[in-house]
């Protein structure tokens, strides 16, 4: 076996609709800041609190994207993991996420086309049993080799 083999994730023939996986994450005000950094977005409404206490939200609120970002870590580590490849995502925001909220990132095999080594995953992110993010991912994954 490679290497390559060993830090595989699953192959294709071994998913099967109804798969999960999760991945789990606190976020910091650390986090809110170096994404904003990261992401060039430095909107008030995220690191700025006196700004953030006059808005909507009545206080500061991680990006959405920062929430989202956690569905990477689940299809890039754990479902299918290492080797498949993110193709699309489509994401609707339902709630805010503020600092200190644990964010868990869900996806779920809803379809499987072999012959386009397609896998289309249900994506949510919830905040106890609230959602505040759901969408649809693809990722393209590979044969396991003969």
């Amino acid at each position: 076996m490679s290497t390559n083999d060993a830090l595989h994730g699953y192959y294709l023939e071994d998913l099967e609709i109804g798969m999960s996986a999760s991945y789990a994450k606190t976020i910091t005000e650390a986090d809110i800041l170096l994404f904003a950094g990261i992401s060039g977005d430095d909107n008030p409404i995220h690191i700025n609190a006196d700004y953030a206490a006059d808005s909507f939200f009545g206080q500061r609120v991680a990006h959405g994207m920062l929430s989202a970002s956690l569905i990477s870590g689940v299809l890039g580590t754990r479902l299918p993991g290492p080797g498949a490849i993110y193709i699309d995502q489509t994401l609707k925001f339902t709630a805010p996420v503020h600092i200190g909220d644990t964010v868990t990132a869900t996806a779920t095999v809803i379809e499987i086309d072999e012959e386009r080594r397609r896998v289309k995953l249900e994506t949510v992110c919830t905040v106890k049993d609230k959602v505040v993010a759901k969408g649809i991912a693809t990722n393209m994954v590979d044969r396991r080799s003969k």
